[in-house]
C-alpha cells in the first residue's frame, strides 16, 4: 500500500502529507487515520507508547470518545528526505462542558512507501473559555480552504 506524496519530501509535498494527516484526523475515523501508518507504526503520543495499527485504533476510538468537538490544525515547521516536523493545535470540549486548546509538536518518519513509521508527539492542553475558541467549521470535515491556519491565528 502506498500514501503519496512519497519520500523524499519537498516543501511542497511535504505541505500536502501535513495537510492530509490533518484532514483524516479531523475525520475522527480511528480505522481512516490508522491506515496512514505502517503496520508496525511506532507512537509516543504524551506519556502513551503504542505500537501497530490495533493500538492505534483502539487508542484513537478511546480519544475521540472522551474529546467532544475536536477540530485541529496541523503546520508543517521542518523537513527532510522521509522526516517531517510538525507543530499543531486542536480544540475539544470535555463531558463537563470545558473546552480545551491542545497545543503540541509531532515528529513523524515515513518509509519508502509514504506509511508513518514512526510519530513522536508531545501535546500540552490549557482551557479555554467557549469565547477564546478559535477552530470553526463542522464537525468531522476537513478544515474549509477559507479557514485561517496556526500563524495566521496568532498560535
Amino acid at each position: 500500500m502506498s500514501r503519496p506524496p512519497l519520500p523524499p519530501f519537498d516543501h511542497d509535498s511535504a505541505v500536502v502529507k501535513v495537510r492530509a494527516a490533518e484532514d483524516a484526523w479531523n475525520s475522527r475515523d480511528p480505522e481512516r487515520v490508522s491506515l496512514a501508518y505502517t503496520p508496525d507504526s511506532r507512537w509516543r503520543n504524551r506519556s502513551t507508547f503504542l505500537t501497530g495499527r490495533a493500538q492505534i485504533v483502539a487508542f484513537l476510538t478511546e480519544k475521540w470518545a472522551r474529546e467532544h468537538d475536536y477540530h485541529l490544525i496541523k503546520e508543517l515547521w521542518a523537513y527532510t528526505d522521509n522526516r517531517l516536523a510538525v507543530r499543531f493545535a486542536y480544540e475539544w470540549r470535555s463531558d463537563t462542558g470545558q473546552w480545551y486548546r491542545a497545543y503540541g509538536n509531532e515528529n513523524w518518519r515515513f518509509d519508502a512507501d509514504g506509511l508513518m513509521a514512526e510519530r513522536h508527539a508531545s501535546i500540552n492542553d490549557l482551557a479555554i473559555d467557549d469565547a477564546e475558541r478559535k477552530f470553526f467549521w463542522d464537525l468531522g470535515q476537513p478544515r474549509p480552504v477559507d479557514h485561517p491556519g496556526l500563524s495566521d491565528l496568532g498560535l
